[in-house]
Parts: C-alpha cells; sequence; structure tokens
C-alpha cells in the first residue's frame, strides 16, 4: 500500500520478468490501484534443485491470481509446500484461505487470526522448507504484524509493504506506529550493511537492487515528512486534515485519505517525543 507517486531520485530497480533471483520469482496479483502500484507481487521461494516452494503473500481473493501462481510453480516442476504472509492487508492475505485450500498448505503469519495451522511466525524462525534457509525480520510500523523475510543465499529481503518499489508506504495508524516503522528501517539498514543484503524483493513495484540506498531514501523520506508535520502544527494547522492539506499538497488528491492516516501517526509520534 503507497501514500504517494514516485518522488525524484528515488532508488528504482528493473520491471520484474522472470526470476528476480536464483530462489524468488514474483507472479503479479491484477489488483493495480494508487494504492497497490501495479498490483500485489505474489513471491515464490525455492531452493534450486528443490521440488518444494514457498508462497509468500498470495494476494487478492483472485482464483484466476490463486492458480496462476500455483501452475508458476509446478511449470518449474515443483509443488506449493508452505504460505507465508508479510501481514494482513486484503491486498496481500484475503486470497489465503482458498490458496490453502487449493494447495493443502498451511498459512503461517505473525497474527494468530491470519493462521491456518498450528505454527505461527516469529522474529527469529527460521523457514527451511525444501532446504531454504530464509530469516523471519520483525518490521511493525506500516502494521503492527509486519513481517520481512530475509533470504541470506541470495542477499536479498522481501519487505512486504514496508519498502515498495516505487512510492513510500502508509504508516496504517492506528495499528500502525511511527516509532515502530524508524526502527524497522534501521533493522532493514542493518541486514544491507552488516548482513550483505543488496536487493529488495517488495510487496509492490520492482525490484530495487540497491537495498542501503532504499532505506537511506525512505529513513530520509520520513525524517522530511516529520519535519514538514512539525512545521504545519506550529504555523496552526491543528487537524490531520489541516495538516494533510499543507504537507501533502502535491500529492494527488486520492491519496490524501490514506496520507492522513500516516499523518496521524507522525503526529503520535511528535506527542510522544514531546515535540508538539
Amino acid at each position: 500500500m503507497t501514500n504517494a507517486a514516485a518522488l525524484p531520485g528515488q532508488p528504482r530497480g528493473g520491471v520484474i520478468a522472470g526470476p528476480a533471483t536464483a530462489r524468488a520469482r514474483c507472479v503479479l496479483a491484477p489488483n493495480p490501484s494508487a494504492m497497490t502500484l501495479d498490483g500485489t507481487n505474489t513471491w515464490i521461494v525455492a531452493e534450486p534443485d528443490s521440488h518444494l516452494a514457498v508462497v509468500i503473500d498470495p494476494g487478492p481473493l483472485d482464483d484466476g491470481h490463486l492458480r496462476a501462481v500455483i501452475d508458476t510453480v509446478e511449470q518449474a516442476g515443483k509443488r506449493v509446500a508452505l504460505t507465508l504472509l508479510t501481514h494482513g492487508h486484503h491486498d496481500h492475505a484475503e486470497g489465503a484461505a482458498r490458496f490453502a485450500e487449493l494447495t493443502r498448505t498451511h498459512v503461517r503469519a505473525l497474527d494468530p487470526a491470519l493462521r491456518l495451522g498450528d505454527e505461527g511466525l516469529e522474529a527469529g524462525d527460521v523457514i527451511t522448507t525444501g532446504g531454504l534457509e530464509m530469516r523471519v525480520v520483525p518490521t511493525p510500523g506500516h502494521t503492527a504484524d509486519s513481517l520481512s523475510f530475509h533470504l541470506p543465499a541470495d542477499a536479498a529481503v522481501l519487505t512486504g509493504d514496508t519498502i515498495l518499489g516505487r512510492g513510500t508506504t502508509v504508516v496504517a495508524h492506528p495499528d500502525g506506529r511511527l516509532g515502530d516503522y524508524l526502527d524497522s528501517l534501521r533493522r532493514l539498514r542493518s541486514l544491507a550493511v552488516d548482513d550483505g543484503v543488496t536487493t529488495v524483493l517488495p510487496g509492490h513495484g520492482p525490484v530495487l537492487d540497491d537495498a542501503q540506498g532504499a532505506v537511506e531514501f525512505y529513513l530520509a523520506h520520513r525524517a522530511n515528512r516529520l519535519a514538514q508535520v512539525e512545521t504545519a502544527v506550529e504555523s496552526g494547522h491543528r487537524t490531520p486534515a489541516e495538516v494533510v492539506a499543507t504537507v501533502y499538497a502535491d500529492v494527488d488528491r486520492s491519496l490524501w485519505p490514506a496520507a492522513e492516516l500516516s499523518v496521524r501517526a507522525q503526529l503520535d509520534y511528535l506527542g510522544e517525543h514531546g515535540l508538539i
């Protein structure tokens, strides 16, 4: 879910076509919109020599898309063995129960309400299906239940909506919290700096081939927006709607409702830190 069009100077990658890395392939869901960019990226992750695959974020409840994902897995000589969710928003998770029915797999997620089966997902978990090593990284902020998945063998991280391939993401107040989001971005920066992650496989938009640059852009963007919100409040704009009209004046008005969620999160953050 995005709250702005692409901004000047933003890091970008190429169009997703075929395998994005040695272990990850994207099937694009047919749900494009201002909020989902080109659509939801459903990720298929598998060891090259394994017959088992993991699917991350089956996407919307669209049988055509869900069957296209299964067909893509089977055409590679594999079968779906497990379904994972980065978070519970409908454009990522609505089709999960139907996908689990079609593939006879369990669904693992941080939120117990989204799980199908006995196992959830927690920080530090390692997915080993079919010989994979995929580490669960907590990245709350966009939502409270947001997770990312670190794929060390490909120097890649699957970020859901925490980092997008284009534009910036919503801090979905009140479930999403800006302080948590900033901590999550710093955690992803550590993966890039300390663990050698170079590639971002996002929940929407193209692959980014400069993970550290993407995180630095997001941190700088958030700091800039936060300063703009603080200035707007000091200028007498008190309500979230008034702040949006001032700070997001250059953004398409169709995105203002999403922007207001982020503004509410920013106002909470500023209040908690005694800045307004």
